[in-house]
């Protein structure tokens, strides 16, 4: 499996959960899409892309049980997080209720626009060691008149802990709030039913889990949110929305009078949802057309039983680590997947994280939260048994008094 990668062979890489690392057969099949766009760009990118991408995205609706309609490629699951919030209005006064174990980048999206508007992100606290009824308990008792969406990622970054989902969506659709989920660590660690989850919003990356290039995420929305949302960046998705035939082919010929090619033609028919957050001119493209090559490549080489191995291998180190240090896990096997947050000692975390590759070329990431400390190890098909034991023995050593 290791060859199918380009890591480093000095490297024990145990930190697939940041930014993934893309097979070869992957980065292949992004250079051929990038040669195709280069041998004609104008006709790429102005006359083919929307279809491109429409099929590109009809085999992901597939593998996260969806439908295309309601799919739109991002760059990464935290743009999505922005297209939500910034799309969002909030009165004076509102809330936006997130959870003390989400990712730190989608905070600050939420306190920056709830500030903006004069309203509010609060985050419900989190007792651990995880269990999961009590999760959904605290979550909706921090609901208040003035909540006017819950957010929570499918898979915490930090703590690396699995939360339930499905039973969150259900207690806050039962109150009548509508539920965005960062999925960013979800797709190709868990077996994701989109349309059955029911979340009103749901962004994933391709680049993690899925070994897609970097890049390549994207967002699922109930259709009903479909006209709620904006892009960041407005561009001619906009413009076709309403326009009149004759004032579209005017700014058609425009266009093309200079030289240019707006891409009219390629979108029409387009839902205004997929026009709006897709159609953004000038972009590399590569990176979500070889996300189907990247699926085909997780069905054959990273299935379930290799999955399953993986998590074995994680909560196994984990356990072993736990007991050593005589410091408890903070949830059961069962919330882990391929990632587990080993607990360590208290320590300098950045520190701990440089020690353990400039002594021993582990990369591995060293993660705090409420005062504990944690190495939150990632097990992918090409880790080897003998480099979890390096990570082991490493610890081991940084910790010589537990």
């Amino acid at each position: 499996m290791r060859e199918r990668f380009q890591l480093d062979p000095s490297l024990v890489f145990l930190n697939h959960g940041s930014f993934g690392a893309c097979p070869l057969p992957v980065r292949d099949a992004q250079r051929a899409w990038q040669d195709a766009m280069e041998r004609n760009p104008v006709e790429f990118l102005g006359r083919h892309s929307a279809a491109l991408l429409r099929a590109a995205r009809e085999k992901l609706a597939a593998f996260v049980d969806a439908s295309a309609e309601d799919l739109v490629f991002v760059p990464n699951a935290t743009t999505g997080v922005n297209i939500v919030a910034q799309s969002l209005t909030l009165q004076p006064g509102d809330e936006v209720l997130g959870t003390t174990l989400e990712y730190g980048a989608c905070d600050a999206a939420w306190q920056f626009v709830c500030a903006r508007q004069g309203a509010h992100y609060r985050r419900a606290a989190i007792a651990l060691p995880l269990d999961d009824a009590a999760f959904v308990d605290a979550v909706m008792a921090a609901v208040t008149p003035r909540t006017r969406l819950v957010f929570a990622s499918h898979i915490a970054s930090t703590t690396a802990l699995v939360l339930p989902m499905a039973a969150l969506v259900g207690a806050a659709h039962a109150r009548g709030l509508p539920v965005l989920v960062d999925g960013a660590h979800a797709p190709g660690q868990l077996d994701l039913a989109l349309d059955r989850l029911g979340a009103d919003y749901y962004t994933g990356n391709g680049h993690k889990w899925l070994c897609g290039p970097k890049g390549s995420g994207f967002l699922h929305a109930r259709r009903e949110h479909h006209e709620r949302l904006h892009a960041n960046v407005i561009s001619w998705g906009y413009l076709q929305e309403g326009v009149q035939d004759s004032v579209r082919d005017s700014v058609r010929d425009s266009v093309q009078g200079r030289g240019g090619h707006t891409g009219f033609d390629a979108y029409l028919g387009a839902s205004g949802f997929e026009r709006r957050l897709q159609w953004q001119g000038t972009r590399d493209i590569s990176g979500f057309l070889a996300l189907p090559a990247a699926i085909d490549f997780h069905r054959e080489h990273l299935g379930p039983q290799v999955r399953r191995a993986c998590h074995a291998q994680a909560v196994a180190l984990m356990h072993e680590l736990a007991e050593h240090f005589r410091l408890p896990p903070i949830g059961s096997d069962a919330h882990f997947a391929q990632m587990a947050a080993i607990p360590v000692p208290a320590c300098d975390a950045e520190a701990l994280r440089q020690r353990l590759f400039a002594e021993h070329r582990i990369e591995v990431p060293v993660t705090q939260h409420e005062g504990r400390s944690f190495v939150r190890v990632s097990v992918q098909g090409y880790n080897r048994a003998d480099e979890l034991q390096a990570l082991s023995q490493a610890l081991k050593m940084a910790f010589p008094h537990g």
